[in-house]
């Protein structure tokens, strides 16, 4: 008998701190989660909110790489993400910076951890580190949560459908 576990992500805000903390559990060994993070076709099937399909523009996943991404927004403009990746040790660690073309002096530093549990599970936790306390809440503001838990909800699927 198999027993699939519901995930749920858990997202925090220090209010004292330009912080945004994310934790998340998946049904898959970290070599599969990390590789949805760092293979564009795998990151075009999962990333942000169910109805705004992404575009990956550029994607180059190594230390010293970048990346851009657009989202259709309902037909509508497609906002741009773009950063660079600045540490990418496999199956254990990433860290990038974030941006959004309409705020381009918003710059968010991530580091995501991918810690192997017992099972064949992944704990996946990311840390954002913004500039202000502002930035966070306009980041928190933007719906961010939206699309971090669909995401992660359509990685999931990604994972055990593989």
């Amino acid at each position: 008998m198999t027993t699939k576990t519901i995930n749920q992500t858990t997202i925090e805000v220090d209010p004292n701190l330009p912080t945004i903390r994310t934790v998340r559990e998946f049904d898959a060994t970290p070599d599969k989660v990390y590789r949805a993070f760092t293979d564009p076709e795998l990151v075009a099937k999962w990333l942000g909110p169910r109805e705004y399909p992404v575009k990956i523009d550029a994607w180059d996943a190594r230390t010293g790489g970048n990346y851009r991404y657009s989202g259709k927004n309902a037909g509508q403009d497609e906002p741009g993400f773009y950063g660079s990746f600045h540490e990418l040790r496999e199956n254990e660690r990433i860290v990038q910076t974030f941006s959004y073309d309409g705020i381009p002096d918003g710059v968010c530093l991530e580091t995501m951890t991918f810690t192997e549990l017992p099972g064949g599970r992944t704990q996946l936790v990311s840390l954002s580190v913004l500039d202000s306390i502002e930035g966070r809440d306009g980041l928190v503001a933007s719906g961010m949560e939206t699309g971090v838990v669909e995401g992660y909800d359509q990685l999931d699927g990604l994972l055990t459908s593989r």
